[in-house]
């Protein structure tokens, strides 16, 4: 009967001991899922605004052309 209660004890020590370390692992992984996602974020911040410029002086680049051409059309 001894031996049966300290397995089970040894047992629950175990289980216990393990879910400490499953836990760490979790956190662990959990910020650096948050790490990468986060990095994630700012390039794509960045590669946006890079779009975003790009866009806008083509814009005025095309809306400077039109211009000319109204321009153009009118004198004639």
């Amino acid at each position: 009967m001894k031996k049966t209660i300290l397995a089970i004890a040894f047992v629950a020590v175990a289980m216990v001991s393990c879910q400490d370390k499953t836990k760490d692992k979790v956190e662990d992984a959990t910020e650096a899922v948050g790490n990468d996602v986060e990095q994630e974020m700012d390039t794509l911040a960045t590669e946006t605004g890079e779009v975003i410029d790009t866009v806008q002086a083509k814009t005025g680049e095309a809306l400077e052309e039109g211009g000319e051409k109204l321009k153009e059309a009118s004198k004639k």
